[in-house]
């Protein structure tokens, strides 16, 4: 079994979710903050057998795609230049690690 840990941004957390339980995964998340701009996100928890990992980096990938479109500068002394830009934030932070033991509590 492995862990799967992905700090995804909130907008597009709804999205990987709901694609991971059609896939038959289940996760646990919960709201973080983080990152240069402390941007609020989701970091989800996702306990998958081995053979599943690349199936759900998958679908973190496809949904995890972000960017910002900039269209001025400004200085202290006012604006610099107008001009359009785009710069990649968003994405996903993902970490994967070997469980010992998986044991889910039947009630």
């Amino acid at each position: 079994m492995k862990m799967v840990m992905a700090v995804v941004p909130k907008e597009e957390a709804g999205e990987v979710i709901n694609e991971l339980v059609a896939a038959g995964h289940t996760a646990t998340f919960m709201e973080s903050r983080g990152g240069a701009l402390r941007e609020t996100s989701e970091t989800l928890f996702i306990a998958v057998r081995a053979e599943d990992v690349d199936r759900v980096l998958d679908i973190i990938d496809r949904y995890c795609q972000s960017s910002i479109c900039l269209s001025r500068i400004e200085t202290a002394e006012g604006l610099l230049e107008s001009q359009p830009a785009t710069a990649q934030v968003g994405g996903a932070v993902v970490f994967v690690w070997d469980l010992e033991r998986f044991y889910r509590r039947k009630v």
